[in-house]
């Protein structure tokens, strides 16, 4: 069994704008790992490149030894986007249904896993309501459902927990925790520091590069700062 199931060492560009410079990262099994930066340092960029949706202009990403993109090794993952990718014309039992299809659930598991996801993100009372209805919040919520629908070795979060009410996101980053101690990779971007701090390891970026990676406690004491957005500032040059 990998220690390090995904490894990346990667370079992205657009045109002639670098979007990821020399990025080199490695991600263990059972960690929650947080990417902290401000909009636009490439934290999207990266998580697409990590899921196989964008390769890279220069190095590669490999998840479970295999260079992605790589189909089999993305059935593993879970993705949940920035952007809702919803049918809001259909209920949120048949996105589900159908997410659960593509993502291969067995037909005979498919009523109990998303009775299961749908308890967890505190949606099962709207299950038979089409998607138009939802609030933006219900909508990320619906989302983190269907990442979570077929088991994920992998959870790729592309800040899940935006417009989610503080009581429930603390039932989500709980969820995380469990899902973590059994083993699962779970990568998430935020900018809410809270967040941060429960964290596995933190890997700090700003304009595409990586700045810092380590533990919560190891980057606050590394600058010498009582939080990590101070942490933040002091290797991004701004001192506070």
């Amino acid at each position: 069994m990998d220690t390090y199931p995904v490894q990346a060492s990667v370079t992205k560009r657009y045109g002639k704008t670098t979007i990821l410079d020399g990025i080199e990262l490695t991600f263990q099994r059972g960690e929650i790992f947080g990417l902290l930066g401000p909009s636009g340092s490439g934290k999207t960029t990266l998580v697409k490149l990590l899921c196989g949706i964008e390769e890279a202009t220069e190095g590669t990403v490999q998840v479970f030894n295999q260079q992605m993109p790589d189909l089999n090794v993305m059935n593993r993952m879970g993705y949940m986007a920035q952007a809702d990718a919803l049918y809001v014309e259909l209920t949120a039992k048949e996105n589900l249904e159908f997410f659960a299809s593509l993502s291969g659930v067995k037909r005979t598991e498919r009523k109990e896993r998303i009775q299961e996801v749908m308890k967890l993100v505190d949606l099962e009372q709207h299950l038979d309501k089409k998607v138009e209805t939802y609030s933006g919040g219900m909508k990320r919520r619906l989302s983190l459902a269907i990442a979570l629908l077929h088991k994920p070795d992998i959870l790729l979060l592309d800040e899940p927990t935006v417009g989610i009410d503080p009581s429930l996101r603390q039932r989500i980053w709980d969820t995380f925790e469990a899902l973590r101690m059994k083993g699962v990779l779970i990568l998430v971007t935020t900018h809410v520091m809270d967040e941060a701090e429960r964290c596995s390891r933190l890997g700090l970026i700003r304009e595409g590069k990586l700045i810092a990676v380590g533990t919560p406690d190891e980057i606050k004491t590394n600058t010498k700062s009582t939080t990590i957005e101070q942490a933040f500032l002091t290797y991004g040059g701004v001192k506070r």
